[in-house]
């Protein structure tokens, strides 16, 4: 019997998708608004059951060696590297009362780490599937959201908001999601770049970053104290700048500004969505909001870094409609929006700009909005 075929028997393969966040950065955290959409590279977790109470995790890019742990050891700060992020969400799912069993997991992905585009959720998100289908368990999606956010948070000690997780479980193909964190409240809102003649360019700058870094946790922190100091609890119940404009401190009013106005890119972004079929100059207001985000993100909020402000500028000055930096910051990805024929030409402005810096050539990536994750009969790859 194939190796595959013997899966497909006894295990199964799914896959989560990494996603994208169109509009809406650092505002997840903040209870405020996302428009992510999901995208078509992700991670595939090939499971079989096992009966021995064991967690056995493999990743052939991740790391040479198998990590073995048993069911129940498992406690935040028990398993720590990669392996901490499928463990933890065993942990979390039983944790909810749900009896997952032990599982032999072999992951793989397409999805590069580090460059901002959500490796961890996918990778939590196709654990989840597995290890809930494998029991003969069903599970809301919603409440699977919360679990793997739970095991990022309390077991592998990541501060990190709500959405990463909702796009790989919740978003629909052809869509984005526009998310309040607050409330939990979603809807899928048209999103389909190809058929206005645009599409989205997503270039891997190649340096690196680190949620659990200091630097993350720390806007996290001045968030927290800037709502504390003008009386809310979290920068989302602002509407105005001019509420930012009472902090005394420059750092927290930036940080505010920048959450502020955000949100505001969101509900915009998401209308003109909404009217592109009968709007023709949708998608390039669209992409001024997105340079706009990212303006705001280097100078307001302070998590740019230099690959990313020079792939903004070169994008713009071969025509693309607008570009930002996405993720959480100081490494990654950037999204530029651009018209399709104008594709080739921003590739290769970015590519001169980084030979120009004597920069590690990045990578581009065309982003699809695609569908959330779900159990595969074959490997997509």
């Amino acid at each position: 019997m194939s190796e595959l075929r013997r899966l497909m028997e006894q295990g199964g393969i799914w896959c989560a998708p990494g996603r994208v966040n169109l509009m809406g950065e650092h505002t997840d955290y903040n209870q405020g608004l996302v428009l992510p959409f999901a995208i078509g590279q992700g991670f595939i977790a090939a499971a079989v059951r096992r009966d021995d109470g064991l967690l056995v995790l493999r990743s052939g890019q991740l790391s040479a060696e198998a990590v073995t742990v048993a069911l129940g050891s498992l406690a935040p700060g028990s398993v720590t590297g990669w392996a901490a992020y499928p463990a933890g969400v065993a942990w979390a799912l039983r944790a909810a009362g749900y009896p997952v069993p032990g599982a032999t997991i072999d992951l793989n992905s397409d999805l590069p780490v580090g460059a901002g585009l959500s490796s961890s959720a996918g990778l939590e998100c196709s654990t989840a599937l597995a290890l809930t289908e494998l029991a003969g368990l069903t599970v809301p999606r919603r409440e699977l959201v919360e679990i793997t956010r739970r095991a990022e948070n309390e077991f592998i000690g990541v501060p990190s908001g709500i959405m990463d997780q909702s796009a790989s479980l919740l978003c629909e193909a052809g869509h984005a999601l526009l998310l309040d964190c607050a409330t939990l409240a979603t809807a899928q809102v048209p999103f389909d770049p190809a058929a206005a003649g645009a599409a989205l360019l997503v270039i891997n700058t190649r340096a690196g970053h680190a949620h659990a870094g200091g630097d993350y946790a720390r806007r996290r922190a001045e968030c927290e104290e800037a709502a504390r100091q003008l009386g809310v609890p979290f920068l989302s119940y602002l509407t105005g700048t001019d509420e930012a404009g009472r902090l005394a401190d420059p750092i927290l009013r930036g940080r505010a500004r920048h959450v502020i106005t955000d949100n505001a890119r969101v509900l915009e972004a998401a209308e003109l969505l909404r009217s592109a079929s009968a709007e023709p100059g949708a998608y390039r207001k669209i992409g001024a909001l997105l340079s706009e985000a990212h303006w705001s993100l280097r100078d307001d909020f302070g998590v740019s870094w230099p690959h990313a402000d020079v792939t903004v500028d070169a994008a713009l000055a071969a025509g693309a409609l607008g570009a930002r930096m996405i993720g959480g910051g100081f490494g990654g990805s950037v999204l530029a929006l651009v018209p399709a024929d104008a594709e080739p030409a921003v590739r290769a402005a970015i590519s001169d700009a980084f030979l120009r810096h004597w920069w590690v050539q990045p990578e581009f990536i065309t982003a699809v909005p695609s569908g959330s994750a779900s159990r595969a009969d074959t490997f997509r790859r």
